[in-house]
């Protein structure tokens, strides 16, 4: 998995800039085996093919917009303690809380770091990067990613230094203690006096400890110079030149990461791009079976007018008395039944029909055995009702099931179909033509 790591510079240098993602910003494209395969320093804008088919971006924030606190948190639970932090840290900040990305990092010594930055800055830097098609962004305090050293256990380590020259403004990032760190912004009009600002601003914070002093490459015989003219200085300040392998190792090692307090998520996102080929196939393989499935319902809705045209224009040519035509079949049908009727043929479904029929098959179920007493037929919208006595006992409700279902199968041999009512006072069977 490639990262792209981006050092920002601070929003004091955006002054410089009529825009401030056309300032230059420091960056390492790494890949899946930790490999350097680019770095460099461009604006954003140039970065933005990088980002896209990057598929982790490290931001880097200036520790000047990245303030670290160290407070005391009593033990809560992940959600209770997100909404706790702004209250918790508000006399520490000028701005409002609600104003401000608030963060904790691990528990040590009782205490947590806190890291707290403006919520604007960032939600402009994540916008920024997702319209480039960033996939997973990450943001993390520059002076977190320095290294920190301890020369004697229980006794303070050298306090780490980041230097990096934008124009006018100098950052400066400084990591204090494993836990702790801020920045500086210098202003400074040449390259010399910047050096001596920062050294200077240096002495001024860091008045005793050692300090290892990353520097830029050509900017290192600058810094070199002035603490070598200064014996004291020369004696606790060690010029380093500065590279993206310490910041790699250092952004691998910090935890604190400031978008997990915007609300957006830090988890991978979906690669769309990648994706590009399937989506296309799929929705063409959609669109080819719904162009089908229409193709096949004009297709059967035109044979079925066609049908129904052929079938109109029989009946009006057989009755070419009849004007009104709703449904030809079923008109047909009446028609057919009426001649029937004049004829003196019965139809399957008349009264005399169907109690013959249930007549006959009565007869060939009763010989076998004695079936339960009807009370009465009724012929009703050319079914045939047939009703028992009621107030069976429960020994011959399995008489009476036993013999619907020989009934039944005797009616089916003739056509007729059999049906049992809703059970009330007394079982009622309805029969009717099967045809």
């Amino acid at each position: 998995m490639s990262t792209l790591y981006i050092r920002l510079p601070s929003k004091a240098a955006t002054g410089s800039a009529p825009h401030w993602s056309d300032l230059p910003c420091p960056f390492a494209l790494v890949s899946q085996g930790n490999a350097i395969e680019r770095q460099g320093v461009m604006p954003l804008q140039g970065l933005s093919d990088a980002i896209a088919k990057a598929q982790r971006v490290v931001l880097l924030l200036s520790a000047v917009d990245v303030t670290l606190l160290r407070v005391k948190v009593p033990p809560l639970s992940h959600a209770r303690l997100k909404a706790a932090l702004p209250n918790l840290v508000e006399d520490q900040l000028i701005a409002d809380p609600s104003d401000s990305v608030v963060v904790a990092g691990g528990s040590s010594d009782g205490l947590r770091t806190v890291a707290v930055v403006q919520r604007a800055w960032l939600d402009t830097l994540v916008k920024t990067l997702n319209s480039f098609g960033a996939r997973q962004i990450a943001a993390l305090p520059a002076q977190l990613c320095l290294p920190y050293q301890v020369d004697q256990p229980g006794q303070p380590g050298s306090v780490a230094v980041a230097v990096n020259e934008l124009g006018n403004t100098i950052d400066v990032a400084l990591r204090l203690s494993e836990h702790d760190g801020i920045g500086l912004a210098i202003s400074a009009d040449q390259n010399e006096a910047a050096a001596h600002e920062a050294i200077k601003a240096l002495c001024a914070v860091v008045p005793e400890a050692s300090i290892a002093l990353y520097v830029p490459q050509s900017e290192m015989p600058a810094y070199q110079k002035l603490v070598n003219d200064s014996g004291e200085l020369n004696k606790r300040i060690s010029v380093l030149a500065d590279n993206w392998s310490r910041w790699i190792s250092g952004a691998k090692s910090t935890t604190l990461d400031l978008m997990a307090g915007l609300g957006a998520g830090t988890g991978p996102k979906l690669d769309w791009q990648a994706w590009r080929w399937p989506l296309a196939l799929a929705a063409a393989v959609l669109l080819i079976n719904v162009a089908a499935l229409n193709i096949d319902w004009w297709r059967m809705k035109s044979e079925a007018s066609m049908l129904r045209a052929t079938m109109t224009q029989i009946y009006k040519s057989t009755f070419p008395k009849e004007t009104v035509i709703i449904d030809p079949v079923a008109q047909i049908r009446q028609k057919i039944a009426s001649a029937k009727h004049d004829a003196g043929l019965a139809s399957p479904d008349d009264f005399t029909v169907i109690t013959a029929a249930f007549s006959e098959a009565w007869t060939s179920v009763a010989s076998s055995g004695k079936p339960p007493a009807i009370a009465s037929l009724e012929y009703r919208e050319r079914n045939l009702f047939v009703r028992f006595k009621p107030a069976l006992s429960q020994a011959e409700r399995p008489n009476i099931e036993a013999t619907m279902q020989k009934v039944k199968a005797a009616l089916a041999e003739r056509n007729l179909s059999l049906e049992q009512e809703p059970p009330g006072l007394a079982m009622v069977w309805k029969i009717r033509s099967a045809i």
